[in-house]
């Protein structure tokens, strides 16, 4: 292989990572998903929380590996092209960062679940694995990210390995839950995870913009309209 070429394909493949992890780490919020999770095991000693934080990340990789190869394979099955799930996935993201920037999180876990949670004995799983880290958002960002990476090995290894990158830390945060809780608090998390929804949301109406462009290429003519070329 060239040198020229191989430049090229690592720049893309870290292109590929960066971008899945930016969108990622935005979506899952390490902190904000910490503090959650320091509210929900307010009796537990720091080995049982430990363990179920560790527990939940690994469940929680598997999931969004699944369902990101898994998916994509099933739009492929049902006829859906990537413009249309690019579409839906920019408005389900754009309703996740609202909820974000209004600090609810009804998409994540609603709140009879976040209660029920309190009086079980593990949360490993439900709802700290599904949805709190591994929610609909970052599963729906699995699927259009693969299905974005077009079948090219490269991307998809980026992809996930971005996606292992984005439950380490917030694995990290989950073990500095109640630091975490005692430096920022809850006002400090709420302004960090609504900073959070407004990234959410550019990435989220760019996500939609890009799928208009692919499913009707003329408006990308529109002066302002901020099309990228297709991937």
């Amino acid at each position: 292989m060239p040198v020229a070429d191989g430049a090229a394909l690592i720049w893309s493949t870290f292109h590929t990572f960066i971008y899945a992890f930016v969108a990622l780490m935005v979506i899952v919020d390490p902190v904000g998903t910490a503090v959650v999770f320091a509210a929900m095991t307010p009796q537990d000693t720091a080995a049982a929380r430990a363990s179920q934080a560790r527990r939940a990340c690994v469940v929680a990789v598997l999931v969004l590996a699944a369902f990101g190869i898994a998916g994509a394979r099933l739009l492929e099955t049902m006829g859906i092209g990537l413009p249309a799930m690019r579409i839906a996935g920019g408005a389900l993201l754009f309703l996740t960062a609202v909820e974000m920037v209004a600090d609810r999180h009804a998409l994540r876990s609603t709140d009879s679940e976040r209660q029920a949670a309190v009086h079980t004995a593990d949360i490993a799983i439900f709802p700290l694995a599904i949805p709190l880290i591994a929610g609909p958002g970052a599963m729906t960002t699995m699927v259009v990210l693969h299905s974005r990476a077009g079948g090219d090995p490269w991307d998809i290894a980026a992809i996930e390995a971005a996606a292992v990158a984005t439950v380490l830390i917030t694995l990290l945060a989950l073990l500095s839950a109640r630091f975490l809780t005692r430096v920022m608090g809850e006002s400090g998390a709420s302004v960090a995870g609504r900073i959070l929804g407004v990234l959410l949301a550019a990435l989220a109406v760019q996500l939609a913009i890009d799928g208009l462009h692919e499913a009707f290429p003329a408006s990308c003519q529109v002066p302002g309209l901020g099309c990228q070329k297709a991937s």
